[in-house]
């Protein structure tokens, strides 16, 4: 029996001949989704990080739950505060006494302890002028448990507030990623809201008719959906970044948009030859698809790159936009056929006047694109070196480059949880929430030990960036403490950081110079060092991973040197750009207030991994897309020029709405509170704009104009190399 080949045109053929039965699985797939969503998608995310390796507290925590107190639990504070009365007043101990009851009646199971300075009267847990105190608390169970069940207590606490005069909140692990889940969903909703619908303009505008637009839409929510419920099924036994999510409805739309645009684009220009609508279907499977399957696998491969750095987070947000690649593939080249098949020509319903143009482009001399190109190619070396130039001034700022982490202070202001600890570092210090934990391994009642404590309590002490006196808890065993030492501000916050770093680098060997015992910090924000450090030292390690793996996929496309080569350069040129704008806008503040963007003097870590690697495989596209019919068209002419025009002006107008739709929904992104998605959205919109118009436009014509016939030189020792024809 002959075995069918499988390939996009086959994929094509038969789901566009049995059409009902493709939509049905599909719809299946959809219903079981949303329920396997509604069911697990809750337990699969985490706000946490995570390392591959052994990093300084990555070491910490584990002596700790191994050998003193357990798993890590989160700890919260509740703050009790009035503008008129103190602790000293009645009203005061009463609401005091009655908020505690009611933690405490939460149950063992909610809470571990909660303590009250009406029960326990620690002058430290009141404010120097008496207005405020608190009541430090710990969840009960593991981390997970306590984001669980820090609702039950955001309840009891939204009852007293508000009462008389008084101000009650919480603030603290669970409580802060809570309302940072919160954030990140109100954000990917924004950006629907925005996004979507400047989309869905972008698309009546480029097909000219509403039927025609509203189907990649549709494909791609069902695209989204998809890989939201298979994250939630592989987070049962793998945790994903809560950003996962995010990043999925972002690159979900973009590239299941995008995917299905240029689909259909190719089938109405062939129904506009004269082909039947079953052939063509089967033409645009067999030129269009499988564009898009090869620049499917280039965006596959490029995420890969994250997978190098050795913080889980990255392998997690990675793997999410990894799972909707497939499905905005799987859903283009099966379901897109079989909706076609049964819309056929009603596709261009609902039509807008003056728009769509459906005849023939392609082959039409003429038009913006090939006038555009044209212009460049008469001025070659002045086009490539303006447009250069202006990537290259864009580049500059990046000078200033910085990693970090976005902490609690640049979180939305309306959140309970940032508002308390707001008061809470006014009046006390976050640092009683997330200190730093100094872990000795050794014989604790030693003299040389016991001395070594004492010096780092004195060093610590003598710091302001650290708050009171270190607390000291010891084993059973006698072989291991803990020396919790309260950082002042956001553990997020370059002064924090340094204090930390000090405490790493300065105090500890100072203190401990001769002494037999380790010593290693561990908390919040020795754990944002090592995630800061380990991402800067796998940037350069991503870079080239990704390149070398675009050069050898382009190389073995196009049969050409010459093409990746300068494909490689004029990328780097747009990703450089959209670094350097993120650091002018967000560093440097330069148009951050009238942007709506929030300024901060960092670059969030995991950004421009992600970044880069996603807008490698996307700008990679386009430039698939655009060569992929120069080379056609060079192949059976020879003229070079003529090539790059008709290779333009074929794909111009539909490249150039792709990328409006992908600016449109990265804008969306870029217009949420949270200010790591305000970096990525403002990035990669900046990045795919330029990349569409100075890239696309002038530098890649005016390349390709000056060097001729050398563009596709390929040595004579790589000529056995496999080539992969694509067809648009």
């Amino acid at each position: 029996m002959r075995i069918p080949s499988l390939s996009t045109e086959s994929l094509a053929r038969a789901c566009s001949r049995r059409p009902w039965r493709t939509i049905g699985v599909w719809a299946i797939l959809v219903l079981v989704s949303i329920g396997l969503i509604m069911a697990l998608l809750g337990d699969a995310l985490t706000t946490g990080l995570g390392f591959t390796g052994s990093p300084e507290s990555e070491r910490a925590e584990r002596l700790l739950e191994d050998r003193l107190h357990g798993e890590e639990k989160a700890r919260e504070v509740v703050i009790v505060r009035s503008q008129t009365l103190t602790v000293d007043d009645k009203a005061f101990r009463e609401l005091s006494g009655e908020l505690y009851r009611d933690i405490v009646a939460l149950g063992g199971d909610i809470v571990d302890s909660v303590f009250s300075y009406f029960v326990f009267p620690v002058e430290t847990m009141v404010s120097e002028d008496r207005h405020t105190t608190i009541m430090p608390l710990t969840m009960a169970g593991s981390v997970v448990d306590a984001l669980d069940n820090i609702g039950q207590v955001n309840e009891v606490v939204r009852r007293f507030q508000g009462e008389g005069d008084f101000q009650v909140l919480i603030t603290g692990l669970a409580s802060l990623s809570d309302d940072w889940m919160e954030a990140a969903q109100s954000d990917m909703e924004t950006a629907e809201v925005i996004g979507i619908p400047i989309a869905l303009v972008i698309l009546v505008l480029v097909f000219g008719a509403l039927v025609a637009a509203v189907i990649p839409l549709v494909l791609g929510v069902i695209a989204i959906v998809i890989a939201m419920a298979i994250v939630a099924v592989i987070g049962q036994a793998y945790d994903f970044s809560t950003f996962v999510i995010n990043m999925i409805a972002a690159v979900g739309f973009a590239l299941g948009i995008d995917y299905s645009l240029f689909i259909v684009s190719r089938y109405r220009e062939e129904r506009s030859r004269g082909r039947d609508k079953m052939d063509a279907i089967e033409t645009a499977g067999a030129t269009a698809s499988r564009t898009v399957f090869f620049s499917g696998i280039i965006v596959m491969l490029a995420l890969l790159g994250m997978f190098i750095v050795p913080v889980t987070m990255f392998h997690s947000i990675a793997a999410g936009a990894i799972l909707v690649v497939i499905t905005a593939l799987a859903v283009t080249l099966t379901l897109l056929p079989a909706v076609l098949s049964l819309t056929g020509d009603r596709i261009d319903s609902l039509r807008v006047p003056f728009f769509g143009r459906r005849s023939g482009e392609a082959e039409r001399a003429g038009g913006f694109w090939e006038r555009t190109a044209r212009i460049v190619m008469r001025r070659p070396v002045l086009s490539l070196v303006l447009a250069a130039g202006i990537l290259i001034a864009a580049i500059v700022p990046v000078t200033d480059f910085k990693l970090g982490s976005a902490g609690v202070s640049t979180m939305p202001d309306h959140l309970e949880s940032k508002e308390g600890f707001l008061i809470l570092e006014e009046d006390f210090s976050f640092g009683l929430v997330t200190p730093a934990q100094i872990v000795i391994d050794g014989r604790i009642d030693s003299a040389p030990v016991q001395a070594g404590i004492e010096r780092l309590t004195v060093l610590i002490e003598a710091d302001d960036s650290f708050y009171g006196t270190p607390e000291l808890e010891v084993n059973g065993s006698g072989d291991l403490a803990e020396l919790a030492a309260p950082v002042v501000g956001d553990p997020d916050d370059e002064e924090a950081i340094e204090a930390v770093r000090r405490l790493r680098n300065d105090y500890i060997p100072q203190a401990f110079a001769g002494v037999d015992a380790e010593v290693l910090v561990g908390g919040a924000t020795s754990s944002d060092i090592d995630y800061i450090d380990l991402t800067g030292k796998s940037l350069p390690l991503v870079f080239l991973f990704v390149l070398s793996l675009s050069f050898v996929l382009l190389t073995v496309v196009f049969h050409s040197i010459v093409v990746p080569i300068k494909a490689i350069l004029m990328n780097l040129l747009s990703v450089g750009a959209a670094y350097g704008l993120v650091v002018l806008v967000f560093q440097k503040g330069v148009g951050a207030g009238l942007l709506g963007f929030q300024a901060i003097d960092k670059f969030e870590a995991w950004v421009p991994i992600f970044l880069f690697c996603l807008l490698f495989g996307l700008s990679m596209d386009y430039h698939v897309f655009l060569l992929s019919r120069v080379r056609e068209r060079f192949d059976q002419t020879g003229d070079n020029t003529g090539s790059v025009a008709f290779g333009l002006r074929s794909t111009g107008r539909i490249i150039t709405g792709a990328a409006l739709i992908m600016v449109a929904v990265f804008s969306g992104f870029a217009s949420g509170e949270l200010v790591m998605f305000q970096q990525l959205g403002f990035g990669m919109a900046v990045a795919v704009f330029l990349d569409a118009t100075i890239v696309r436009s002038v530098l890649v014509p005016s390349a390709m104009q000056l060097l001729g016939t050398r563009n596709w030189y390929l040595p004579r020792w790589l000529r056995w190399l496999p080539q992969i024809r694509l067809r648009e």
